[in-house]
């Protein structure tokens, strides 16, 4: 237990830190994740962050469990598996359980775990998050833009790939390596992407949506030069931009956007309305591309850093 104090009507509130849930803790936080997800219109914590609360225990992921008596109202987790960058922390408290105090708790716990060197991230940017945020002394530190454009009536030009590059779909088990390879190089700068394991990908093979179908390769000769691997969100009619990479050394020779526009032409036979992605808002360069290409930005996720 990290801390327990009291709150309003008397009720002890405590915190619990894990480094794995059992089954009837993880489907807790799922249902509150939900709960959330209703109320805000998006979920509080990311797919990576929903897999690792799913997927066992993982090297440096903690998972804190804010309860009032026996009812859970608040959930974060903390990952500390960059060796430079501060550790990331997500947080969420049940709507009907908000303005007590519980998020103000949860962040201070996670100052705690981090030695005050930490990184959170508020999707969507409310202005709550934005409170609690100043509250625990963070300031704002990246934003990562979610962009959508329509797919009816997609009308973009005909694909054109870069001399003696071919394109086929991913085939699980056998361009594994060679995808985690790429994906490696093409985010290297990107702490979340470019350290995606083996036992991350397959994790996501795992998930409903998957489909090899979506999942793009480009290849010159028998070297893996760039993919765009697209994703369906059943419930919601989006389809998403959901990776999208080149190897270094191959950028500039409109690969990325050849690559691009075979995605979306993907999702738009798929009968979706929607395609979205996400997208740093400091690489311009990515930003003007996707605005070319007919996106505009549709909301933003804010990260907050204690003061390094």
């Amino acid at each position: 237990m990290t801390s327990d104090d009291t709150v309003r009507h008397g009720r002890n509130r405590s915190i619990e830190t894990y480094s794995v849930l059992a089954p009837e803790q993880t489907g807790a936080v799922l249902s509150l994740l939900a709960d959330a997800a209703r109320e805000d219109g998006q979920q509080a914590v990311s797919e990576q962050g929903r897999l690792q609360l799913r997927g066992g225990a993982r090297e440096g992921v903690s998972h804190l469990l804010l309860s009032v008596g026996d009812e859970l109202v608040g959930y974060a987790q903390l990952e500390d598996t960059d060796p430079v960058e501060a550790p990331a922390a997500e947080l969420v408290v049940h709507p009907a359980r908000r303005g007590l105090g519980h998020g103000r708790a949860l962040g201070s716990a996670l100052l705690a775990a981090s030695g005050k060197r930490l990184r959170v991230w508020a999707h969507g940017g409310h202005a709550a998050a934005r409170h609690l945020a100043q509250v625990l002394g963070l300031t704002l530190f990246r934003e990562l833009r979610q962009m959508r454009r329509s797919l009816r009536d997609l009308n973009l030009p005909e694909p054109v790939l870069p001399a003696d590059v071919t394109v086929r779909a991913f085939v699980p088990g056998t361009d594994d390596a060679d995808w985690l390879a790429v994906n490696s190089a093409a985010f290297a700068h990107h702490p979340e992407q470019g350290s995606l394991t083996q036992r991350d990908l397959e994790a996501r093979m795992a998930e409903p949506w998957f489909d090899p179908a979506g999942f793009f390769l480009a290849f010159r000769g028998g070297e893996l030069v760039g993919f765009h691997w697209t994703k369906v969100h059943a419930a919601d009619q989006l389809g998403e931009v959901y990776v999208l990479g080149v190897r270094p050394g191959v950028q500039g020779g409109g690969l990325g956007k050849a690559l691009t526009t075979i995605g979306l032409r993907h999702l738009a036979a798929q009968g979706l309305p929607t395609a979205m992605l996400y997208v740093d808002g400091d690489n311009k360069a990515a930003v003007s591309v996707y605005e070319r290409l007919g996106f505009i930005t549709y909301e933003t996720d804010l990260m907050y850093r204690t003061e390094t």
